[in-house]
This record gives C-alpha cells, sequence and structure tokens, in this order.
C-alpha cells in the first residue's frame, strides 16, 4: 500500500469515527450541513479511491467522479461557512431580520468574487482546464475558510463563544487545513515538479490534523452557549436597524414617485 492511500485510509476511519460522535452528540441537529459534509466526504473518498483503482487517474471515469465530487465539495464547504456563521448568530435570532440569513450569504458570495482573482498558481497553467477551475475555486474557498476562523477566534469574546463551541471547533479544524493547504500552494510555485507530490501529502496530513482535532472536540460534551455581550448585542441590533430602515427608506421613495408619476 502507498503511503498516499495509507493517508487516504487513515482519513475516512477518522471520518467514520467523527460521524460517529456527530451522531451521539447529536451535532447534526445543529449543524446539519456539517454532518452532511462529513458523510459525503467519507463517500466521495472511497468512490474516488475504488474509481481509480479500477480505471486509473487519466481515465474518463475518474474524471466524471472528479468533477462531481469537486462540485459538491465546494458547494457544501460554501454552506458550511454559511451555517457556522448564521449558527454564532442564534442568540440573536428573534431581533433580526428575516432577510440576515439572505444577506449573510451574499457577503460569503462576495467575499468570494473579491478573492478569486488573487488566487491561482503557475502550477495550475500546466493542467487541464478542469483542473484547473476546480483547483482555483479551492484556494478561494480555502482562503474564506481561514478569513472565517480568524473571524470568529478574535470577536470569540465579543461573540461569547469559546473552544468548546461548536462553531469555533469546526471554523478551527477548517482553519488549520486551508491555511496549511494555501501555504502549500504558495510554495509550490516556487519548487520543480519532483516536490509536487511532496506538498499534496503535507495537504493530506494537514487533513488528517483537522479530523483528529474534530474527533477529539466532538468526543467532549458541548459548553452551553452563552448570552451575547451587551456591547455585541448592541452592535448587532443596531446594524439590523439600520438596514432595515434603509429598506424602508427605499421602499417609500419608490412608492413616492410612483403616486407622483
Amino acid at each position: 500500500m502507498t503511503l498516499d492511500n495509507k493517508f487516504l485510509f487513515a482519513g475516512m476511519v477518522v471520518e467514520a469515527v467523527i460521524i460517529g460522535l456527530l451522531i451521539y452528540r447529536r451535532v447534526w441537529r445543529t449543524l446539519p450541513i456539517f454532518c452532511i459534509y462529513l458523510v459525503w466526504g467519507l463517500v466521495g473518498d472511497a468512490g474516488n479511491y475504488l474509481i481509480q483503482h479500477r480505471f486509473g487517474v487519466s481515465s474518463h471515469p475518474y474524471l466524471i467522479s472528479y468533477v462531481i465530487t469537486a462540485t459538491l465539495d465546494r458547494a457544501l464547504e460554501f454552506g458550511v461557512l454559511f451555517e457556522l456563521a448564521w449558527s454564532v448568530l442564534s442568540p440573536l435570532r428573534p431581533s433580526l431580520s428575516k432577510r440576515t440569513p439572505l444577506l449573510i450569504g451574499l457577503l460569503i458570495v462576495g467575499l468570494g468574487a473579491a478573492v478569486w482573482p488573487f488566487t491561482g498558481t503557475h502550477v495550475l497553467d500546466q493542467m487541464a482546464p478542469i483542473y484547473r477551475f476546480f483547483l482555483h475555486l479551492e484556494q478561494t474557498t480555502a482562503i474564506l475558510r481561514i478569513l472565517l476562523f480568524l473571524v470568529l477566534a478574535a470577536c470569540s469574546q465579543l461573540l461569547s463563544i469559546g473552544w468548546r463551541d461548536r462553531e469555533l471547533q469546526v471554523a478551527t479544524g477548517l482553519g488549520i487545513y486551508s491555511l496549511i493547504n494555501v501555504a502549500s500552494d504558495a510554495l509550490r510555485q516556487h519548487q520543480d515538479t519532483a516536490n509536487y507530490n511532496g506538498f499534496g501529502r503535507i495537504v493530506a496530513v494537514s487533513y488528517l490534523i483537522s479530523l483528529l482535532y474534530w474527533a477529539f472536540s466532538f468526543a467532549q460534551k458541548e459548553a452551553a452557549r452563552r448570552e451575547f455581550t451587551p456591547q455585541m448585542q448592541g452592535f448587532l441590533l443596531a446594524v439590523a436597524g439600520s438596514a432595515r430602515n434603509t429598506r424602508i427608506a427605499v421602499s417609500s421613495s419608490g412608492k413616492s414617485k410612483k403616486r407622483e408619476e
């Protein structure tokens, strides 16, 4: 068995353990998209291995499998980012506008669009267009995962969350893996092709470390969620109120113009 396959099987075993812990701890009730993301990760890894072993990496079936897996991976990762951002605001949801989830989704998509032009390496130019697109997309989502982790970690006191809260645990695991992923992509630009597989293994090890961190975290009982600090609660309500007043003003202005016409 090759070293890459050993990393793959080790990750699949840990993924299965985490899924069991998520069910046992009932995390699927609060973070369902993250649970689906891990289940799909396990299914996708197993499927890709079987197809690669049967047909080879350069085969058409493997390309189809890669496209399907990569598409769902990226879609679920955007879903996880949205879920974490929305879950953090759970103590304040009754006071927020019904359009807040939409605004969060648009914010994530907007950040992704802003990050996209700054991603990509010369290594991508040597690949087929389909692989280039998905690796470009992977770099963009990796940066978004890092940004979310940094925001939650930096604002943990204001958001009243700690390392025993599931949202920060999930974001930390994603952040560890993503930081090493982005760093490896940057280093690849200055290395020859012979070292390419070495950097790929570093990324595989970082993902395994993130999985082990999640397994350890989810094995522990989650801490009771604290309420927001008065400062943070006032700030968020002020932002929500400002957005609501802006919508009302725009709507009233539109109605007034129609009456004048």
